[in-house]
C-alpha cells in the first residue's frame, strides 16, 4: 500500500483541483466523493487533503470562503480560480501522456 501512497503524492493536487473545478466542495465532502467515485480505492485522510487544499490556495489556484450552516457549524468550502483550471487543463494532457506513455511500455493497449 506505501507504493500506492507514493503514486499519489504526485497526483493529489490534480485530483483535488478536478473535483473543485465541477463544483465548490469543502474538505470531508471531498474525501467522500473521492471515496465514491473510485469505489473505495481513494480512502485519503483530513492530514492530506487539508493541507494540499492550504498548497493549492497558497499557489493562488483555488479560493476558500466560510459558510454559516448551523448557528454552530461552518463549512470552508473551496472553488477553483481561473489560474487553477488552467493548472488543471495542463495537468490532464500531462497525465493523458504519461499514462499512454506507460501503458505502452507495459505492454497495455492505451485509449488514443
Amino acid at each position: 500500500m506505501e507504493h500506492i501512497r507514493q503514486l499519489m503524492k504526485g497526483v493529489t493536487e490534480a485530483i483535488l483541483l478536478y473535483l473543485i473545478n465541477e463544483i465548490p466542495m469543502y474538505g470531508y465532502q471531498i474525501i467522500k466523493e473521492l471515496e465514491k467515485r473510485t469505489t473505495g480505492y481513494f480512502k485519503l485522510k483530513g492530514g492530506t487533503i487539508y493541507p494540499a487544499l492550504q498548497r493549492l490556495e497558497g499557489k493562488g489556484l483555488v479560493k476558500s470562503r466560510w459558510q454559516q450552516i448551523t448557528e454552530r457549524q461552518r463549512r470552508r468550502y473551496y472553488e477553483i480560480t481561473d489560474k487553477g483550471r488552467q493548472f488543471l487543463a495542463d495537468r490532464l494532457v500531462d497525465w493523458k501522456d504519461f499514462s499512454t506513455a506507460v501503458s505502452i511500455l507495459m505492454g497495455m493497449n492505451p485509449e488514443r
